[in-house]
């Protein structure tokens, strides 16, 4: 296709983005009454406001407008249809095919890759129940106790950040450690506390030859067998999940204890795939498929729902706004709920493994920006962090707030006390305050 830039909605921003520069937020608001209920979106379980950005009706209209001259619904359709629209590697992403419970049939290259997910599921929930139901014990006969999952990147950081943001809905019955770093202190640490007998390694690797998960690997193997002087441990303790089978098989684990993920499927995307095998032990099956079904819900909200209503698009619409128009440089993330603490770090590879790229698909080179760079971290620790740079700073971040309703303490002044803090920063980051503001408030205080 032409050039987006040349795109008549890509220039109309162009010209809205001069003018947006120039306005603030708070205007916006005192001219409209109703920007809340105009800019923000009601799902059966979150609300979505987007209202404190510098947009307007007339901008949004033309950020849809560009998505549509950029075919992003014909772009929907071959994902879902299981495309191949990685173009690097001529494979489909077909991460939503892992989590749809009403299609009949997925295919890929001809082949109905439906039968091969359901029985991807069906193993995990047979070998998830008799794990945590003690069926499943190690070589010495003692039920399993605790996990050790040993990945990389999407086989670590999606899987660790649902474990701790569904640690509520854990029973205990077994606990799952995390290992990702080749640094020797993070996995003896994990595995000093730990009993040989009633371990359980995942080895969680797509291509099963990343350095730092098999250099990992082979320290945990050591580990069981010196500690047991039984070599037959790998056998009953040790299980793989990758998309290469021969390599794990040369590996040395046992061809039942291999968990198939396949290459149509991204890494970051992983968790809902075998790789989300240790939240299943944590949590139990029935847990980990309604996290499936919840995925599945907002994936047919953001199939059939029109542009200027579907909230991942227009969020993500709203990203481009900010970044490629608006010139700012990065995205916070900023959670506040303790159980979401790795959710900014789950989302910087998400979003920053593969986009942002400099060249366009057909080779030319891409002189705007394409993406922010996404950080941030819990929105309480944050405020006594960073929050002074971005309410002073001349850099313009913008940030989206996150919070529940509900808490799973019982402290109810606690929950108040954070709600109050996440208003409060979005409203002060929305008004600021001006010299004479700044005065008076120095004056009260006695410093002038």
């Amino acid at each position: 296709m032409t050039s987006r830039t040349l795109l008549s909605s890509w220039q109309a921003l162009t010209k809205h983005a001069e003018v947006a520069k120039l306005t603030h937020i708070k205007t916006l608001f005192a001219d409209n009454e109703h920007r809340f209920s105009d800019f923000s979106i009601q799902l059966p379980t979150m609300l979505i406001d987007f209202s404190k950005n510098l947009i307007s009706k007339e901008i949004l209209h033309e950020l849809i407008a560009l998505a549509t001259d950029c075919d992003i619904e014909n772009w929907r359709e071959k994902l879902f249809a299981g495309a191949a629209i990685n173009k690097t590697e001529n494979r489909p992403v077909l991460h939503t095919a892992l989590r749809d419970f009403g299609k009949e049939s997925t295919y890929v290259n001809g082949e109905d890759i439906t039968e091969k997910i359901h029985g991807s599921l069906a193993k995990i929930e047979v070998f998830t129940e008799q794990v945590r139901s003690g069926v499943w014990k190690g070589h010495s006969g003692k039920a399993i106790t605790d996990v050790v999952n040993i990945g990389v990147g999407g086989s670590n950081l999606g899987p660790q950040m649902v474990t701790e943001a569904l640690k509520h809905c854990s029973d205990d019955r077994v606990s799952v450690h995390y290992v990702s770093n080749v640094d020797g202190t993070q996995i003896s640490n994990v595995l000093a506390s730990l009993t040989p007998d009633t371990v359980l390694i995942i080895i969680s690797s797509k291509t099963f030859t990343t350095i730092e998960t098999i250099v990992n690997a082979e320290t945990a193997i050591k580990w069981l067998t010196d500690n047991t002087f039984d070599q037959k441990i790998i056998e009953q303790q040790v299980v793989a999940v990758t998309a290469n089978k021969e390599n794990a098989l040369k590996f040395g684990i046992n061809n039942k204890n291999i968990f198939e993920m396949w290459d149509w499927v991204g890494g970051r995307f992983s968790l809902w795939s075998a790789i989300g095998l240790p939240i299943a032990l944590s949590l139990g099956f029935n847990h980990f498929k309604e996290l499936l079904e919840g995925a599945f819900e907002l994936d047919q909200h953001f199939y059939n729902t029109p542009l200027e209503n579907n909230a991942p698009v227009i969020l993500a619409l709203i990203s481009v706004w900010n970044c490629t128009f608006l010139g700012a440089q990065s995205q916070a993330i900023l959670p506040y709920d303790q159980p979401l603490h790795m959710l900014s770090a789950y989302l910087q590879q998400a979003e920053m493994e593969s986009n942002g790229k400099s060249v366009s698909w057909h080779g030319d080179e891409i002189y705007y920006p394409t993406v922010p760079s996404i950080w941030g971290t819990l929105g309480i620790n944050g405020q006594h962090a960073f929050y002074q740079y971005l309410h002073q700073s001349n850099n313009i971040v913008p940030a989206d707030f996150i919070g529940s309703i509900n808490n799973e303490a019982s402290l109810t002044k606690h929950h108040e006390i954070l709600l109050a803090n996440l208003f409060a920063q979005t409203r002060a980051l929305m008004m600021g305050v001006n010299e004479q503001q700044v005065r008076d408030d120095m004056e009260e205080k006695g410093h002038i």
